[in-house]
């Protein structure tokens, strides 16, 4: 993936979208580029988690195992595409994590990889982007978590 559909990719992202250039350059800059197959997966619940994903190109479903005694299966948190973000957010908050979800792709994906020790850097050195990437956060996390309650009224 050349620099050019990096940068477009982070600009359009739900989490990135309208910061300030610099601020996308400084991002950009810790971005790794991935490509993943149809059935392949990002992380596996269970893991430890050190990384945030921007969904440059594809859908990737987010899954979580579930043990209710006689019932064991899989249920889907929720199905992301093109811009979306997913990963390990704890790790911007300076803790170790173990991923509560498994991430799988539902068709050929492209995806941008960061460390979120990475960004959390960047957000303590720049605490304007810091207050506003907290508040994207929280945003996030409020739509997953409602994401997660639709998933399992469906049990």
């Amino acid at each position: 993936m050349e620099g050019t559909k990096i940068v477009k990719a982070v600009k359009k992202s739900e989490f990135f979208k309208d910061l300030n250039n610099n601020h996308i350059d400084s991002i950009v800059a810790l971005c790794t580029p991935t490509s993943f197959e149809t059935g392949e997966c990002v992380f596996h619940q269970g893991e430890n988690g050190e990384h945030l994903y921007i969904i440059a190109d594809g859908r990737v479903a987010l899954e979580r195992s579930i043990d209710l005694g006689n019932r064991k299966g899989k249920i889907t948190i929720d199905v992301l595409g093109k811009g979306r973000v997913l990963g390990c957010w704890s790790t911007i908050l300076g803790e170790p994590h173990i991923l509560m979800s498994t991430a799988v792709c539902q068709k050929p994906s492209k995806i941008l990889a960061f460390k979120g020790p990475d960004l959390r850097s960047l957000m303590l050195s720049d605490k304007e982007l810091g207050f506003n990437l907290m508040e994207r956060f929280c945003i996030l996390l409020r739509e997953r978590i409602k994401a997660a309650y639709g998933a399992m009224e469906k049990l």
